[in-house]
């Protein structure tokens, strides 16, 4: 056999041997810049709301964020005052680049559709009556609940990759809003509590 197919051989095999044990890059951290143009081209694609582009950048795309922290993100931007994706701006420009980056998020997420829907607005006031309009806004409605409920079924789908109470919670949670009819605010406070002690059990169980 030729000597050069052996050497060959065995370098190929240690450049593969190298290039599967060198640890992934870490992500990223955005620039102001980057903040306020990312949040602008989610606010121009977000087509039936921008939870299901701002879930797809930050994840699929730019790969700032894992599934998990995600999720993390949003649940914390729930229990916060005001619309649950603009604390989301906020909460995620804070924590790649301080309260600097937030304003930078903020900004881009705000400033365009600001302005859209106060031309859209005027223009609405005068020709809402329309029927034409009104079945366009319908089947907008329809796709825009469709986008929703994909992005929480892939949000949802980290939470039974492992058992854990994460399931049992959402499903009680999404039956007593959803079929029972629950309000909201009595079925956080019963179930907010639950959730904790139960992850707290569990992580300590596991760590014994």
């Amino acid at each position: 056999m030729d000597v050069r197919v052996i050497i060959d051989g065995v370098i190929r095999r240690r450049t593969m041997s190298d290039v599967a044990n060198t640890p992934p890059a870490a992500p990223s951290i955005p620039t102001h810049a980057e903040l306020f143009l990312a949040f602008a081209r989610i606010t121009l694609s977000g087509f039936g709301g921008t939870l299901p582009w701002t879930r797809r950048m930050f994840i699929e795309e730019k790969r700032w964020l894992t599934e998990q922290e995600f999720n993390e993100i949003y649940a914390l931007c729930q229990f916060l005052p005001g619309p649950n994706i603009v604390n989301v701006t906020a909460v995620f420009g804070s924590r790649m680049r301080g309260w600097t980056g937030g304003v930078a998020a903020w900004a881009g997420f705000l400033t365009l559709p600001f302005s859209f829907m106060v031309i859209i607005g005027a223009l609405y006031s005068q020709f809402g009556d329309l029927d034409a309009l009104r079945r366009t806004l319908t089947g907008l409605a329809a796709a825009a609940a469709g986008l929703l409920l994909a992005t929480l079924m892939k949000m949802a789908a980290p939470m039974f990759k492992k058992w854990g109470p994460a399931p049992f919670v959402l499903i009680a949670t999404a039956l007593s809003i959803g079929v029972m009819r629950w309000p909201l605010v009595w079925v956080m406070l019963a179930l907010v509590p639950v959730s904790i002690g139960l992850s707290w059990l569990t992580r300590r169980a596991v760590s014994r």
